[in-house]
């Protein structure tokens, strides 16, 4: 490990906290915005619950892990099936319930051990069902690009697309050192100067904003009643197993590039607990689920700036961000197929980086019992398959692909040994899963 600039606990000088703490806010921003874009949740509150996540995943790993956390990309489909069924609140509520279900895995790895969990969730399940995330969205990024507000094809809009397509991938592979870590930002703004240029832009919002404004918060009992049913449990709780696998695999990450076993101390429990934190902090208020952003870890690696007061001061300019007005309106004036050309790119690297967990896993599909896990989970899972007990009662699509996926690894004869030691492991760094 190279020696730090400032380490876990060195606080940086003041231009030096604003400086750096811009960095991670725009690392993490595109991605974080995209989420509630794409799910018709407001913008404002995904940077206001990202910022205040941050802040208590960094309490309870007592300022030992510096992480940024952001919107999930996982719950994109749940959160629309469980919005479409259900009303926003219905997905505020399933969202709550998903991060209780890290406080629950939190807790018996503290009395447990991780082991357990490495049995459940092996790269063989996981890198299938992330694969099911990315290419299950395929088809609303290409619908974002291509037609316009009435549903119909538009040469003008996917000109939009392909433009901002074409300016992300170029800031992906061309630029270097930290403009390299921003190339869906950098996509964004190219998009929307060309969206301008061909009048698909309404700017007259923007102009009208207030610099302060209140975020539309949608609180529990005062913007929806809290009730509980099945099917929000089935829709969204099951992502949970792909989560978490992401999250161990951020820690491994992390802890490579700060040189600490992050798993050990402060302990994978807490880590896990500070994510479901974050993400019933964010159900509370109105936001999506959140997760450690790969982009973010990428920032620490690059700078060798490892300092938590950072990370916390991102987080708080993020808050700050939610309530300025101009800001809020300028994200809602974004061209939909500015967001789909992004989005093109994004979905399929979500999809690749399960193509590359397996890969970096040393997956063998000459073996047969590796072959029909991921190919059930794959088919069931882009596929769409319901399973309906009762009306009430069903679990369809990637979560039905993902139980059905660890209940075959817990069956199927020939489960390879679980390594003892996580951090020794050789870790694959794929982007969050956002």
């Amino acid at each position: 490990m190279n020696k730090p600039v400032l380490d876990i606990q060195d606080r940086p000088s003041p231009m030096q906290w604003l400086t750096l703490s811009l960095q991670h806010l725009f690392a993490m921003f595109g991605a974080t915005i995209l989420v509630p874009y794409l799910v018709g949740l407001s913008p404002s509150i995904a940077l206001i619950s990202s910022g205040l996540g941050t802040l208590a995943f960094l309490m309870i790993t007592k300022w030992q892990v510096p992480a940024y956390l952001g919107s999930s990309f996982a719950f994109i489909a749940p959160i629309i099936a469980a919005k479409t069924a259900g009303g926003p609140g219905a997905a505020m509520i399933g969202s709550f319930l998903a991060g209780l279900v890290y406080g629950i895995v939190a807790l018996v790895i503290k009395k447990a051990g991780y082991r357990w969990i490495m049995k459940l969730l092996p790269p063989i399940v996981v890198g299938p069902v992330i694969i099911v995330i990315g290419l299950g969205l395929a088809n609303t990024a290409v619908n974002m690009a291509m037609n316009n507000p009435d549903g119909k094809y538009s040469f003008t809009y996917f000109s939009v697309a392909l433009v901002t397509l074409a300016a992300t991938i170029v800031c992906s592979i061309f630029l270097r050192g930290m403009l390299s870590l921003v190339p869906v930002l950098a996509g964004i703004i190219v998009g929307y100067v060309y969206a301008l240029i061909v009048g698909v832009v309404d700017f007259s919002k923007v102009v009208e904003a207030k610099w302060f404004e209140m975020p539309d918060f949608l609180l529990p009992f005062v913007d929806y009643p809290v009730h509980i049913t099945w099917d929000i449990v089935l829709l969204m709780t099951p992502v949970a197993i792909v989560t978490l696998s992401e999250h161990i695999g951020h820690q491994l990450v992390l802890s490579k590039v700060v040189g600490r076993d992050l798993i050990q101390k402060p302990g994978l429990h807490r880590s896990i607990l500070g994510d479901g934190t974050a993400t019933m902090i964010s159900a509370l208020i109105g936001g999506p689920p959140k997760t450690t952003y790969g982009e973010n870890i990428g920032v620490l690696a690059i700078t060798r700036v490892y300092s938590v007061y950072v990370l916390a001061g991102a987080a708080m300019i993020a808050i700050i961000f939610g309530f300025i007005g101009k800001v809020t309106a300028l994200i809602s004036s974004i061209p939909t197929p500015v967001m789909g050309g992004v989005s093109i790119l994004l979905f399929g690297i979500i999809a690749s980086s399960g193509l590359r967990m397996l890969v970096d896993s040393r997956i063998d599909f000459g073996d047969k019992r590796n072959l029909v896990i991921s190919s059930v989970i794959l088919v069931i899972g882009i596929g769409g398959a319901v399973l309906k007990v009762t009306e009430q009662f069903q679990i369809q699509g990637m979560a039905l692909a993902a139980i059905i996926g660890v209940l075959l690894n817990l069956i199927l004869p020939g489960r390879p040994e679980v390594n003892e030691n996580m951090f020794e492991v050789k870790e694959n760094s794929n982007d969050h899963v956002a």
